[in-house]
């Protein structure tokens, strides 16, 4: 697929810098001289809601913050992320405990009121290709490490190393890596229609590809016909792939398949699907201008979003 690398949080050409990571000399100099992007409780820090919000090495705002994790260097200069979840924001100013989106922002007293902590997903379609995956990477490598601060081969507390790239026991010395959970999401046809669902807890009438994670043992293309049939009950033949994308809520990989479905009968699975149904490319075109009665597209930025879009303008190949 061509245009595969232009879906959102991809393709922007990070220098990460890897080799660097395991010198410390080397780290310290680029965190002095570079940029650090705070993360507080998943959410970057923004610049008038459409840019990230860098800020030096000692700003106040880091006070008491995470050990600084490497993202690569942007036009040479190192960039950095800091998680400082454990500061608490004045009572009223909370996050919004909301299943699928926090559309509320959060000010620092240390920062100017121009820079707020803020959802990425609102906020994604406005960052500069690089600054989306400076983002993603942050968010995701974040969200690893507070949620795997113990060994899991022996319990003991295991400390950031690698300039935040792995984890080492504090005891048995045991190495662990940054977690990434690979997810088929397919755009299923049979002849002119596009098969679409919808999870229970989405939005009013949000509809999108079917999507699962991959399971041990199992190849995407297998990955595709399984969840297709368990979710939706339809029987898919030919897969291909499409095109990737990195998706830090909190850490997946989806990866974009094309299925050909061998059957349209629809039996759903209610644990996984609220709805599913056909679409045809005529009724899609209505539905991604946003003026059908019933149904509201993926969010734009999401790779399934890309993908109707591709097929609608027969941009597959």
């Amino acid at each position: 697929m061509r245009i595969a690398e232009t879906v959102t949080f991809g393709g922007s050409g990070l220098d990460r810098a890897a080799e660097l990571r395991g010198d410390p000399e080397r780290m310290a100099a680029l965190l002095a001289e570079g940029l650090v992007l705070p993360i507080w409780r998943g959410k970057p820090l923004m610049r008038d809601g459409a840019a990230l919000g860098w800020v030096a090495a000692d700003s106040p705002v880091l006070a008491g913050g995470g050990a600084p994790i490497f993202l690569g260097r942007n036009e040479g200069r190192g960039c950095f992320a800091v998680d400082i979840s454990d500061w608490s924001p004045e009572a009223g100013a909370e996050a919004v405990q909301a299943g699928f989106f926090d559309p509320s922002f959060q000010t620092h007293p240390a920062l100017p009121e121009s820079l707020a902590f803020g959802e990425l997903r609102g906020a994604m379609l406005l960052l500069t290709p690089r600054e989306a995956e400076l983002a993603a990477t942050g968010k995701a490598l974040v969200q690893w490490h507070r949620s795997h601060g113990y060994c899991s081969a022996c319990g003991a507390v295991s400390a950031p190393a690698m300039a935040g790239w792995q984890r080492v026991c504090t005891v048995c010395a045991a190495h662990h890596f940054p977690r990434t959970d690979p997810v088929v999401i397919m755009l299923v046809t049979h002849g002119n229609r596009a098969l679409i669902g919808r999870s229970p807890g989405w939005p009013e009438g949000m509809y999108s590809c079917l999507a699962g994670f991959v399971e041990p043992g199992e190849t995407i293309e297998a990955a595709v016909r399984r969840e297709v049939f368990e979710e939706a009950g339809v029987r898919v033949g030919a897969v291909r792939y499409l095109a990737s994308q990195p998706w830090p809520f909190p850490a997946s990989l989806m990866i974009g398949c094309h299925g050909e479905a061998l059957t349209d009968a629809i039996t759903l699975d209610p644990v996984e699907l609220e709805e599913a149904r056909w679409i045809s490319r005529e009724e899609m075109v209505t539905v991604m201008a946003g003026a059908h009665p019933e149904v509201r597209p993926a969010r734009k930025g999401a790779i399934a979003h890309f993908l109707i879009a591709a097929w609608l303008a027969d941009r597959l190949d």
